[in-house]
Parts: structure tokens; sequence; C-alpha cells
């Protein structure tokens, strides 16, 4: 698809989001690229509609549930990438990190499904019009495949480096009813289970070198790095020291503040902001967003949230959609190292999302300049 020539596309007459404000007037596309002029041959009428930049989701999890939408069921690994493609366009996102937990558990999250992946996204990619990069989520503890991740990321399959630790969690927790779901995960009985959760805790001491050697290879290939669920400012101060610069999930407001005040991105779920709270009890991401304690916002779980996640903050009354939609659009990109897309300006990729404002719902989504999904009322608007 990425062979044939990209058409010409004008988007006239919305209400598009330009320098921080919504202004009338039209956008061009012209090979692959927002455009100062073009001769056109498709028109898309966005009268009443708003457009917006494409959507970049920094973490982004929920393409899981494609592979195995349950315990011992899974599907291909191309299979599944194309079902959650469908997803993330239709949802407005144009860039999605998928984050890939590497893991020493066996099954969804170790080492054979973390390959399977990275090589269906390879292979995928001549297709994809989502430009889908990898965020390995690299679990502290999985030292046996260090040098696999190690090389991943010299060999460029890896976009952004989160730092992760469940492992004193899962050991907690396996013997107790709910532990059952890592055992459901791993396909393994919770005896075995825990037994391998076990051993894997007693290689503590080897922790720290390793995660120095993999902070040290993401750095020599310029990779955004993040620390997940900074529970303390000793926690954050030791992952930013290592080269970490996005404070994911921060787990109270105090460690968000201390982020900020280095500058740090500070990265919460978007379904916290539409569903009004965190799942696990946490801080509001709302609340949090409106004192710019958190700068980007993520669809985690659940892509729909990521669309809906600005106008629920605007609807609060205490920030514009306009600033709101800088949490999904403009910051992340920023914090992923991708200057070509975020914003609607000339020269930067044709990624835009076109929503309807009455439902609020995409009416189309633009990725690389090219038409990518389109709904059945987007349908009437093209010429």
């Amino acid at each position: 698809m990425k062979d044939h020539p990209v058409p010409h596309l004008a988007i006239t007459n919305g209400q598009v989001l330009l320098n921080g404000a919504f202004e009338t007037g039209d956008v061009l596309l012209a090979d692959g690229v927002i455009a100062p002029d073009a001769h056109p041959t498709q028109r898309f009428d966005a009268t009443g509609l708003l457009v917006l930049p494409g959507i970049v989701d920094l973490h982004g999890d929920a393409f899981e549930r494609q592979l195995q939408p349950r315990p011992n069921v899974a599907f291909r690994h191309d299979f599944a990438l194309a079902e959650t493609e469908r997803q993330l366009l239709g949802c407005g996102i144009t860039t999605a990190f998928h984050s890939v937990t590497l893991s020493w558990e066996p099954g969804l999250r170790g080492a054979e499904a973390w390959r399977l992946l990275l090589d269906a996204l390879d292979a995928g990619r001549p297709r994809f019009v989502c430009d889908m990069r990898v965020h390995l989520r690299w679990e502290a503890f999985n030292l046996d495949a260090l040098n696999m991740a190690i090389d991943d990321i010299g060999q460029g399959r890896v976009h952004l480096l989160a730092f992760n630790d469940h492992t004193a969690d899962i050991v907690h927790k396996i013997q107790k009813p709910a532990g059952a779901k890592f055992a459901d995960r791993a396909g393994m009985d919770v005896k075995a289970f825990a037994a391998l959760a076990n051993a894997v805790a007693e290689r503590a001491p080897e922790v720290p070198a390793a995660l120095d050697r993999i902070a040290a290879a993401a750095r020599a290939r310029a990779l955004p790095m993040a620390s997940h669920d900074d529970d303390s400012i000793e926690m954050r101060e030791a992952f930013a020291a290592r080269g970490a610069q996005i404070s994911e999930f921060p787990v109270t407001e105090d460690v968000a503040r201390f982020a900020r005040t280095r500058n740090d991105a500070t990265v919460m779920g978007s379904p916290n902001v539409v569903r009004g709270k965190s799942h696990l009890g946490w801080v509001s991401a709302a609340d949090m967003a409106e004192r710019d304690l958190c700068t980007i916002l993520v669809s985690d779980y659940y892509y729909p949230c990521l669309t809906a996640a600005p106008f629920a903050l605007a609807d609060r009354g205490r920030v514009s959609l306009a600033q709101a939609w800088a949490l999904v659009s403009e910051n992340p990109a920023a914090a992923g190292h991708l200057p070509d897309r975020g914003r609607i300006t000339p020269g930067l990729r044709g990624d835009l999302v076109i929503i309807d404002p009455a439902t609020r719902q995409p009416a189309a989504t633009f990725a690389g300049g090219r038409l990518a999904w389109l709904s059945a009322t987007g349908a009437d608007r093209l010429r």
C-alpha cells in the first residue's frame, strides 16, 4: 500500500486546531505531509467538524486482548495486529506505541511471544497505515532475556524503553485467590508458577547491573525512556539518573510534582479521566492534568478513552479542548522523540482525526497523508 502514490487531499471548512486555538479553514495533504498548497484529487467537507492532530499513544496494551482474549486462547500475531490497527484508526490514533511486556513469565509476556510480535510488526509495516511502534516494558528481574532485549534495541526494533518491576507484587499475590490470573496468563498451574516466581525473586542482587546495561543500550540509540509506577521520589531520581525522562503512572502527587520540577513528562491513563477515577484507587488524572502534574494521557488498557478524555477534561471547565488535546498529540509526540507529528503544521506528517463535536466520535482519520479510516457519516462528506 505504501508503495502506491499518496493522493493529494483537501480537508475543507473545518474547525482546525492551530497553535492552541481553533480557526475555520482548510488543511491540505500532499505526498504524506501537511502541505502549504496542493492540487487535491479528493476533498473532505469538514464543515461543522473539528480537525485535530492525530493521536499519539505512548502506552497501550489493549492489543494483548486481541492476542489472548481468554486464558489459553491465542490468535496469530498478524491477525491480532490487523484487528488492533482497525481499532486504533477508528479512535483517531495514528501513532501507537504497543506496550509489550518482556517478562520472565512464560506465555503472553514471555520471550517467545516477544519475538513473534516483533516479527509480525516488521512483516506488516509495508501494509500498516497506523505507525505502530514498540514500547518495551522491561521487567527488571528478566535477567535471562537481557542480551536478547539489548540486541533488539541495538537493531532499532524498540522505540521506547520503560522500566517495570512487578516481581515482588506477583510473589506477594500468587498464593492468594487473585493471584491465579498470573498463572493463567503464563499457561501454568499455580504451584509451578509460584515456584518459578520465587526462584526469579532470589536473583535480586543481579538486577541493578542489568538495569544499568539496558539503560546504556537505550541511551546509545537515543531512545526515550520511562519509569513505571513511580512510588517514591527516590525511585524517580534513580531512573532519571539512568536517563528516563518520563514518569509513567506516578503513584502519588508528590512524585508527579517532583518529576515536573525536573521538567520530566508525566503519563497517566485516559480511562482514569473518562471514568472519573483510577481503577487502582490512585490519584485523579483529570485533577493532575488541570494542575500540569500530568502532561500526557495514554490509552493504557482501552483505546476509545484516548479520544474521549480531552472532551471530558474540557467539560470540567478548567482547561480548554485545545489545551486538553495537547495531552494526546503534541506532548506525547515530543516525549516520544517524534518532532514530525502532533501538530497541524506544514511539513509535518499528514496525521489528522476529524471529529463531530455533537457526537464526539471520529468521522475520518488520515494517517501519513492517506485516508485511513472513514465512518458512514464521513463517507457522505468525501468528494
